[in-house]
């Protein structure tokens, strides 16, 4: 039962997105997640078509539960390259990447995406569930820095992603559909969106080609206030669907993306979660600065010294999906060598179990053969590759 996942706060006092509304129009079914009142699925579809709508055609997601906000002033780079291991010194302006928060021990505070509006100016997102901590953290962090972090307000943030979206987007930016084609994945540009309540209007957005399902897709900045009018234009178009909170965890699941609280912790190092690639070989000497947990990451990578190591699983046969807490053994089933992170059905691997998790780094190659246990009984599974199914990110060929 997906569902059960995403009652992550207590009913009562629930914030509202600017699309409340419409979700329960549209047959939304609203739970509580991370303090907000959102749209698990909607009554028209299942998790599996609304799943395989996103990978086929276009899925409409509401994110503006997750926290947006901005970093500017003469430090602003200089901050970041002490509570994040990326190097932003050198990232073009108009580009954005995924990078993580770090602890003083190195440990991911949450895991974020930046993008370099200009020299020393930056546009943050982070994860809903995380605010209170983040917030927290970024304001003991800045002291002593000469820059300024702000949490954006009345804004939403919608994420229109699958295959189709770059036709349904571009039918409604004043510059029309070739406007798109030099924006790359990772990159944000500011656009215009032709009003279609009023002749020749248009209101602006901030769009960056980036998601979280591994399709290719734009994240969309509006304000609240044109938030519904974006929305409603967009599903207008037969190819797009609104989709809710378990086709986008199952989507990210497949496409091999972390979920802070199952993958990602306060504990653990993006090495062991995989993600050397954010630490940008420029930040590695220390002469752009050194990061929070500048030793024990530099350690992990020169030494080779992490224990452990986040990887893909899929069920060799048939069984009940493994949760996170899932403990994994050797195949004979006498060693426990890891625990599950995250796991359910996968819509498009036909229905078969995956997950992630962590396990012994003497068993991280794709392909070891190990056991999950479920429920008292041990079922096989074979180590992946991730992503688990292709990513689709449209990048300069």
């Amino acid at each position: 039962m997906i569902f059960k996942r995403f009652n992550s706060s207590a009913a009562g006092a629930l914030q509202k997105t600017a699309l409340y509304a419409l979700h329960v129009k549209l047959g939304g079914n609203m739970v509580p997640y991370a303090g907000y009142a959102m749209p698990v699925k909607y009554a028209q579809q299942t998790h599996i078509e609304s799943h395989n709508w996103t990978r086929t055609h276009a899925g409409l997601f509401d994110v503006s539960h997750m926290l947006q906000s901005t970093l500017k002033g003469a430090e602003a780079t200089k901050f970041l390259h002490k509570i994040t291991p990326t190097d932003f010194q050198n990232l073009p302006a108009g580009q954005g990447t995924l990078s993580v928060l770090l602890n003083e021990n190195g440990g991911i505070v949450d895991d974020t995406l930046i993008t370099k509006v200009a020299e020393n100016d930056f546009s943050i997102v982070t994860n809903a569930g995380c605010i209170d901590q983040d917030v927290a953290f970024l304001k003991q962090q800045i002291e002593g820095f000469d820059c300024a972090w702000e949490a954006v307000q009345e804004k939403g943030l919608l994420a229109l992603q699958g295959p189709e979206a770059k036709n349904a987007l571009g039918s409604i930016v004043a510059g029309g559909p070739q406007s798109l084609q030099d924006l790359y994945f990772g990159q944000r540009r500011r656009y215009a969106i032709l009003d279609a309540e009023t002749t020749g209007g248009t209101f602006e957005v901030d769009v960056a080609r980036s998601g979280y399902t591994g399709e290719d897709g734009f994240e969309i900045s509006v304000a609240n206030r044109d938030a519904l009018k974006l929305a409603t234009q967009l599903l207008k178009d037969p190819a797009v669907r609104p989709i809710g909170l378990a086709a986008r965890d199952s989507l990210r699941l497949e496409a091999g993306m972390c979920l802070y609280g199952h993958e990602l912790d306060q504990n653990t190092t993006p090495v062991e979660a995989s993600l050397n690639w954010l630490i940008s070989k420029s930040r590695r000497d220390g002469s752009l600065g050194r990061f929070n947990g500048f030793d024990r990451i530099m350690d992990l990578i020169n030494n080779k010294s992490a224990t452990e190591a986040r990887v893909g699983f899929k069920y060799v046969g048939r069984g009940p999906a493994a949760r996170q807490g899932a403990e994994i053994f050797s195949e004979d089933g006498q060693k426990l060598v890891g625990r599950v992170t995250s796991g359910s059905a996968s819509p498009s691997l036909g229905g078969i179990n995956i997950g992630q998790a962590y396990v012994q780094k003497s068993n991280r190659k794709a392909g070891t053969k190990l056991t999950v246990r479920v429920r008292n009984k041990s079922f096989p599974i074979e180590v992946a590759r991730l992503p688990l199914t292709p990513s689709h990110f449209y990048k300069p060929e």
